[in-house]
């Protein structure tokens, strides 16, 4: 069956790739001056399930294709889940007059051809155990990781068990010569809890995503991080607004990253909406921090052998042992700065292949064990990030900690600072960095953020 699917799987792609090319040859023939067609066809699935009962299921095939028509430099694009031949040349010969309406746009253009990329089975982005694991198997963990945490008498509600995967592939053909193919899956197992009463009730859970199934965390291992990061939060205390060092746990540094990526991406730059905007070769950070951003990484979710615009992914530092070196860019935006495009064109913007921070050599327990009085930043909420200014204020949750020793959960504060602060004060960084998203990092800890509490 897994041979079988996975012929099937190639044949289709071939068949696909066949009409995106012939695509592009009519849109030539219409007077189109350069032509982009992108493919994407897969088979998704997910399913909720809370307390002990399915919420809802979902498997679904898709097939989805787009293209972007430039005309004297003037763009129209067009999309369409209908891929017959009839319909998608009818798109086409629309999509071509709109152009002709449009306003030029003296950036607007593909990519220049490029270097070819690499095999995209060097980088093991599909899984053909994915194709082939059956609803009933899927279902049953999403079951058991909710039915272990439940069996802990701490756990009062629950907010489901989530298991989801998908397989595909994606396609894209130009008027520049480039046609490329990848094939990729993924699959998340995820848990969301509560515990205590109402008037002590806390929330947290967690997850486990990746390309290949047999590094997804087991249910067991799921349900007990669940619990244990729910239950820690029990009882919290209130404390009054202060400077302190604060650690951030992995989650907390990759929203921070991500932060970080919205402040160094191309879009953000030539709108001038970053406080980045005219730093490059500047020194930006500690000389601790190097943060990069890699589509090459075999087997990661965010590594793919080319952008959706056909650029070759690679390896790009972006803050180089403090100094700030690269923007990431798509095409339009690197022809703006006078750049080169990074390889981070996703959809019609700019996106992190795996975009994270460099760890170091501590463990999470020894960050906390240097901590003579702080805290611990667990879970954040709210949007308060300001990527002109650079500055962040949001609601937090964390645990407080004194003399290396965790004394309790703290709640009802919010956490104020710079991002460009926030980057020269971290003194430490651990060596727990995991890929569970295409945007991560380690365990940090910040010299002093301002905590506000009563």
């Amino acid at each position: 069956m897994t041979q079988e699917r996975e012929n099937n799987l190639d044949k289709e792609i071939k068949d696909l790739q066949s009409l995106a090319e012939n695509l592009v040859s009519y849109g030539r023939s219409l007077g189109a001056e350069e032509i982009e067609v992108a493919v994407a066809t897969g088979r998704e699935f997910s399913v909720n399930v809370r307390l002990q009962a399915i919420e809802d299921l979902t498997e679904a095939n898709f097939r989805y294709l787009s293209m972007k028509i430039i005309k004297d430099k003037k763009v129209a694009s067009a999309s369409s889940s209908d891929l017959s031949l009839e319909t998608l040349k009818d798109l086409m010969r629309k999509a071509v007059k709109r152009a002709e309406l449009a306003n030029k746009d003296e950036w607007a253009g593909l990519p220049t051809p490029t270097e070819p990329y690499p095999d995209p089975a060097s980088l093991c982005l599909y899984d053909p155990e994915i194709a082939c694991l059956e609803p009933r198997k899927k279902i049953e963990l999403a079951f058991e990781t909710e039915k272990i945490a439940l069996a802990d008498s701490r756990i009062t509600n629950s907010h489901g068990a989530s298991f989801g995967s998908s397989e595909g592939a994606y396609i894209l053909a130009n008027s520049h010569g480039f046609s490329g193919f990848y094939k990729a899956t993924s699959c998340s197992l995820s848990l969301s809890l509560q515990a205590g009463d109402t008037d002590n009730r806390v929330e947290d859970g967690w997850f486990s995503s990746k390309r290949f199934f047999q590094e997804l965390d087991p249910p067991e291992a799921i349900a007990k991080k669940a619990v244990e990061r729910t239950t820690r939060l029990l009882k919290p205390q209130k404390i009054k607004t202060q400077s302190i060092p604060v650690i951030f746990e992995p989650s907390q540094t990759a929203w921070l990253l991500g932060f970080l990526f919205t402040c160094v991406a191309g879009t953000s730059i030539y709108h001038r909406a970053s406080f980045l905007v005219d730093k490059l070769g500047e020194k930006i950070a500690t000389s601790q921090i190097t943060v990069i951003d890699d589509g090459l990484i075999p087997g990661k979710l965010g590594s793919r052998p080319f952008d959706s615009e056909g650029v070759p992914t690679r390896k790009t530092i972006v803050i180089d042992s403090g100094i700030l070196r690269n923007y990431l860019c798509n095409t339009y935006a690197a022809r703006k700065l006078n750049l080169s495009s990074t390889g981070n064109a996703e959809g019609g913007g700019i996106g992190p292949n795996n975009f994270y921070l460099v760890p170091g050599e501590l463990s999470p327990e020894e960050i906390i064990a240097s901590l003579d009085r702080g805290l611990i930043l667990v879970k954040t909420i709210g949007h308060g990030l300001n990527p002109v200014t650079g500055d962040i204020s949001r609601g937090a949750f964390g645990l407080w900690v004194e003399k290396g020793e965790i004394l309790y959960p703290v709640s009802e504060i919010t956490i104020a600072g710079n991002l460009g602060e926030i980057l020269n004060q971290i003194e430490l960084i651990g060596s727990d960095l995991k890929f569970e998203t295409s945007v991560c990092g380690p365990t940090i800890k910040v010299a002093e953020l301002t905590v506000a509490g009563e």
